[in-house]
């Protein structure tokens, strides 16, 4: 399932959130930039030009989290849902490559070269990868996902058509954040902070995830410094 979004964010990222919104004060340009697609607000209405990243934090629900019960194979991970051989792994892999690696029998890719906005490197081994949920699947659990159906965290773990929820980046930082929030880390790359707190709210919002408060004190405190940074969700299906 290639997602048209997925690759307009890559070939057009002029299109997205101004290179003010990712860093203050300097034009930057990474290969994972913030959403603008128009798109309805969980609330039912629509904001075809999105809502700044202060007002979007405020429109997350605070509650405490809950563990409890929590199995990573809780959530059907890298599905094939197009059957067309490229499970979600390589279907992220293709529309975020910026040179597109060749794509063998049984989707195998050989080649190519990525972009990783966490801490701003190239890598050109698709091994040295991860295919990280901007939303971590415990933090997902622990904000409102215990309560899904089997179904719908299957949706959630292989979110194709929600441009924001699944990035490649380099398999240290992605190992380094494993399940932290905002609170507890945030990407090496002084340029990723404002795109990352933007993917993180649209990712929370399109799944109406709940925040815990030290979550939002620290989505608050990063967006105090991303002025015209923008936030546009669609909600989940």
């Amino acid at each position: 399932m290639f997602s048209a979004r997925r690759l307009a964010a890559v070939v057009c990222p002029l299109l997205v959130l101004s290179a003010a919104a990712c860093t203050p004060g300097a034009a930057h340009q990474d290969a994972k930039p913030s959403s603008s697609n128009p798109a309805a607000l969980p609330t039912g209405g629509t904001d075809a030009g999105g809502l700044r990243l202060t007002d979007a934090i405020s429109r997350l629900k605070v509650a405490r989290e809950s563990r409890s019960g929590y199995e990573r194979d809780k959530f059907h991970l890298w599905t094939d849902a197009d059957h067309d051989g490229c499970d979600t792994r390589k279907e992220v892999l293709l529309a975020e490559a910026v040179k597109k690696p060749r794509q063998g029998k049984s989707c195998k890719l050989t080649g190519g070269s990525w972009r990783s906005y966490y801490d701003d490197k190239t890598v050109t081994d698709a091994r040295k990868l991860d295919i990280d949920h901007v939303v971590p699947l415990a933090e997902a659990w622990d904000s409102g996902a215990s309560k899904w159906t089997p179904e719908h965290r299957e949706q959630y773990a292989n979110d194709l058509d929600g441009e924001r929820s699944l990035v490649a980046v380099s398999l240290g930082p992605n190992r380094t954040k494993g399940d932290k929030d905002p609170a507890e880390w945030m990407p090496p790359a002084k340029d990723a902070t404002c795109t990352y707190a933007a993917d993180w709210v649209t990712a929370k919002l399109r799944w109406q995830l709940t925040a815990d408060r030290a979550e939002i004190k620290a989505l608050r405190t990063t967006a105090a410094d991303c002025k015209d940074a923008t936030v546009t969700v669609t909600p989940a299906p």
